[in-house]
């Protein structure tokens, strides 16, 4: 059966931006060019431009498709609402990306860590509201005695770090792994770990 000419967009949209994430992330935001970009994801440069008309704006997308795939890891905090599963459920939801989109988070670090010089006003718009309500969620499960008392935001700090350190220092995890990155057991037993501190510091059991 043909594809649609909006499936192949969609294709070649998706194709486009996962070599844009991992060209960002290897050489930044300056390094990478649109030739190089439109080469990894085996697309004609033309066809590049086509759909991102400058390397700016294809850098603004892939920051922001970044940040729906972490607002999906957090839909859990709106259909559970005991602490354990929604924290459980986020922590590996995060610590997955990490490892399967370790170039996405590098890019968003990178970003982060300039002050946002790019993505400053829609960073604004979309992070801010979107992290409040996940706080207000946390802030009802310590007036109710869920979990010990926290402070909503610092929790949600340390969950991001904790889960990303498996992304953006990937390379430093391979060299105290004796140059082998985590297998399937030992990255299970990263999340059962990160998910049990967590969980204890605010009173819960893993």
């Amino acid at each position: 059966m043909a594809r649609t000419q909006d499936e192949i967009r969609q294709t070649n949209v998706k194709k486009i931006l996962l070599a844009a994430e991992q060209l960002f992330a290897e050489k930044g935001y300056a390094g990478a060019s649109m030739g190089e970009i439109a080469q990894l994801a085996d697309i004609p440069k033309s066809n590049v431009h086509y759909y991102f008309s400058t390397k700016k704006a294809l850098y603004q997308d892939v920051l922001l498709e970044l940040l729906e795939v972490w607002k999906q890891d957090a839909l859990c905090f709106e259909l559970y609402d005991d602490p354990r599963v929604v924290l459980s459920t986020y922590i590996r939801a995060k610590m997955n990306h990490s490892r399967n989109r370790a170039h996405g988070s590098k890019v968003w670090a990178a970003e982060v860590m300039q002050g946002a010089p790019i993505l400053k006003e829609r960073l604004r718009d979309n992070l801010y509201e979107w992290a409040k309500l996940k706080e207000s969620k946390i802030s009802e499960w310590v007036e109710s005695g869920q979990i010990n008392p926290v402070e909503p935001s610092y929790l949600l700090y340390m969950i991001w770090a904790s889960t990303q350190h498996y992304a953006d220092f990937d390379y430093q995890i391979y060299l105290l792994n004796d140059d082998q990155p985590l297998d399937d057991l030992q990255f299970e037993k990263a999340v059962q770990s990160v998910t049990s501190v967590i969980l204890r510091g605010i009173g819960l059991t893993a």
